[in-house]
């Protein structure tokens, strides 16, 4: 009796032994592991929407010199030959890069022909042309600062495809469209406008659709593929308008005055510009995107007090706080909440 009431503690000892030995250090590993890689994908989401402000914002700046550009040359080059001539620049400067995963993808692209061939209508033939258009009878300034309606119209369409806005981010929307209309109206929420800011009008409405557009790009069509294909089918569908201005109102003559403009158009503001724009939005989405968007007009003054002297006055001081305050208003606390909910920002 005693050997056998001896064995049966043990028994039960090294059973509970074996138990705790399994169970604790294996609950201590889960909870190691969870608190280890926790923080992993808030880190990467926030690196990939600062990396998207940053390129809607390269963008911006960029896009804010070409209205000085486009201005430049209402002049001396017809609105739909410079357009033209803009995207044969284009083309050239990513074909280097781009023929080759545009040659891989082509099958691809076909399949989404209709997609691709409404992104270009809108974001490369037709805005373009609206832009160059509005510089004829318009100044660079209010080019700048009209264009700054576009984030508005990006907003709507967001709203209208099912995206939640949020109180926070309409209120710092409708305070950066409060300092943008007192910048245009110099002080007045009244507008005179001219023909060529109808035009701007009309061209920020072209820009909104297609960065709207943007968020339903297949996947599997590379950006630089993508970006190639838009900037090729623009130019061909421009092509006959081109014709027709050559015949009716003759060419221009090339030279300093021309080819500066039409160069930092065609690079910068066409394939470096749209290359960052189409992959800030695939990062953070158009209406994110579209709040960095509201900065341009302070770009613009701010190169226009850099590069012709102009100077803000206390009027433009003020509007520019009331556009980076709604922008920062609008922005940051959607960032933060989706960061903490582990989403993706869109």
């Amino acid at each position: 009796m005693k050997p056998t009431a001896a064995r049966h503690p043990t028994t039960v000892s090294t059973a509970s032994t074996v138990s705790t030995t399994r169970t604790f250090p294996t609950a201590r590993t889960a909870r190691t592991t969870a608190a280890t890689e926790r923080p992993a994908p808030a880190r990467k989401l926030a690196r990939g929407a600062g990396l998207g402000v940053l390129l809607a914002l390269l963008a911006t700046v960029v896009w804010s010199g070409s209205f000085v550009a486009t201005r430049d040359m209402a002049d001396t080059v017809p609105p739909v030959q410079a357009v033209f001539w803009r995207w044969i620049i284009a083309l050239a400067a990513v074909a280097p890069f781009a023929v080759r995963p545009f040659v891989r993808q082509w099958r691809t692209i076909r399949r989404h022909l209709g997609f691709v061939a409404t992104a270009s209508l809108l974001g490369v033939a037709l805005y373009n042309t609206l832009v160059h258009q509005a510089g004829l009878t318009t100044s660079a300034a209010n080019m700048g600062m009209i264009m700054a309606a576009s984030p508005v119209i990006m907003a709507v369409h967001a709203r209208l495809g099912g995206e939640r806005l949020g109180i926070r981010r309409v209120l710092g929307m409708l305070v950066a469209a409060l300092g943008v209309l007192l910048l245009v109206g110099k002080g007045s929420p009244a507008l005179d406008l001219t023909a060529g800011d109808l035009w701007m009008f009309a061209a920020a409405l072209s820009f909104a659709s297609y960065s709207a557009l943007l968020k339903r790009k297949p996947a599997e069509i590379d950006g630089l593929a993508f970006l190639f294909t838009t900037f090729l089918l623009g130019a061909l569908m421009l092509a006959p308008a081109y014709a027709v201005s050559l015949a009716v109102q003759g060419g221009f003559t090339v030279g300093v005055p021309t080819a500066g403009p039409l160069l930092y158009v065609g690079v910068l503001s066409s394939a470096v510009a749209f290359l960052a724009w189409n992959k800030a939005i695939a990062l953070i989405g158009a209406a994110r995107a579209g709040v960095v968007y509201y900065l341009q007009p302070v770009c613009v003054a701010l190169l226009s007090y850099a590069l012709l002297g102009e100077r803000l006055g206390a009027l433009g001081v003020a509007c520019m706080a009331l556009i980076l305050g709604g922008v920062a208003l609008s922005s940051a606390p959607k960032l933060q909440a989706s960061l903490k909910q582990g989403e993706t920002p869109r």
